[in-house]
């Protein structure tokens, strides 16, 4: 295959990992922040305390993370159809995607949010300050870096769901790769495929570690 036939296969690849990983992504911060945060307001010693609800919202979080994304792609396919009409696209895959990552940023949103110094939370509860001020005036913003790690290692996370999803009529890269470079063994165009995915993480984790230490200098100087 030459390059003038790879590159409106691979244009169209990146256009539709991008499309899927970004939508995706939008959806699990709005899905995996509240769930995080409630999991840490309603947890022992939390400002919701609530065992268990908390217990209900960990088994469902737990049970999500360790489904083999492949399996739940497949297992979401009747629910996917109902949302988007079909599971076949890039649009459709935004729902598995989604649905797959939030569960993974919830509990990273967690661990961000149980870093942030209690005594901060004390502070504002001494001074009235209510559950809604304090999640948005102190747990998010001192947990802000963190949190942008967090979404970066998600994102990450999300560019190889997408390109499993090319099994399952995702369209992407992933599909590229395996219906031009493994099944009609075009070895360098795979190659290139890979190559393409490698440098979608790698700008995302650059930008990702950049906006981490920018927010980290600012909260230093703050």
């Amino acid at each position: 295959m030459s390059w003038s036939e790879m590159q409106p296969l691979l244009s169209q690849g990146t256009i539709d990992t991008l499309y899927m990983v970004l939508w995706s992504s939008l959806v699990t911060v709005a899905g995996g922040l509240p769930l995080g945060v409630l999991l840490v307001l309603t947890d022992k010693g939390g400002l919701l305390q609530n065992r268990p609800v908390n217990k209900v919202i960990g088994v469902i979080v737990n049970i999500g993370r360790s489904m083999p994304f492949i399996i739940l792609l497949i297992a979401l396919i009747p629910f996917t159809t109902w949302v988007v009409g079909t599971f076949i696209g890039p649009t459709a895959m935004i729902v598995p995607l989604a649905v797959g990552a939030i569960p993974f940023f919830a509990r990273l949103v967690e661990t961000a949010i149980r870093e942030v110094d209690h005594g901060l939370v004390e502070a504002v509860q001494s001074m009235g300050g209510s559950i809604w001020t304090i999640v948005r005036k102190v747990l998010l913003p001192q947990a802000l870096p963190s949190l942008v790690a967090a979404l970066t290692t998600t994102v990450i996370t999300l560019v190889s769901y997408s390109a499993m999803a090319g099994a399952v009529g995702g369209e992407g890269l992933g599909s590229k790769a395996i219906t031009y470079g493994f099944q009609r063994f075009e070895t360098p165009f795979m190659l290139v495929t890979v190559g393409v995915l490698i440098a979608i993480v790698t700008v995302v984790q650059l930008i990702g570690d950049g906006a981490v230490r920018l927010l980290a200098r600012r909260g230093r100087t703050s």
